[in-house]
């Protein structure tokens, strides 16, 4: 599995948390930025992980800015990205399980180390229940496409 990995500054040290992590249990890492904690604009990095799961460079991602919420909303504006913000372990199973998520993303500023890599963990191990939830991705899909359903 390859994982793409993007955060602003609010997201930056968390992210390196991440990458730590994720290259611990030998999963191959993309890692987009940002490089420092610097200031720089979340949406950048929200689009360069949504871009690299649409063009197959990686399985999944992993988004962190401040809050999870802005870096989240840009990653959506891919086409065929679903984002989902997760604070705690069991939003992170359901957004896999019934969503099939294919970004995490996470708060920096709200969610300590600990709990962050017990959320990566879970969304990463946990797959897409199909069935009744396959077709409400197809209905997702639809409004992303055509606007309506």
């Amino acid at each position: 599995m390859k994982v793409a990995l993007g955060a602003d500054h609010g997201g930056y040290e968390l992210k390196e948390e991440i990458r730590k992590h994720l290259e611990e249990q030998n999963i191959e890492v993309l890692d987009l930025g940002t490089n420092s904690p610097d200031s720089v604009d979340y949406p950048r990095y929200g689009f360069a992980v949504g871009e690299a799961i649409m063009k197959g460079r990686a399985e999944l991602g992993i988004v962190v800015c401040g809050t999870g919420l802005g870096i989240s909303i840009a990653a959506n504006k891919v086409p065929g990205i679903r984002a989902a913000v997760c604070t705690e372990t069991f939003s992170a199973r359901m957004s896999r399980e019934h969503n099939n998520a294919n970004i995490l993303a996470l708060g920096g500023r709200v969610t300590g180390p600990g709990l962050a890599l017990e959320i990566v963990d879970v969304f990463l191990n946990t797959p897409f229940s199909g069935g009744r939830h396959g077709r409400r991705i197809e209905l997702i899909a639809q409004i992303e496409e055509k606007g309506s359903i």
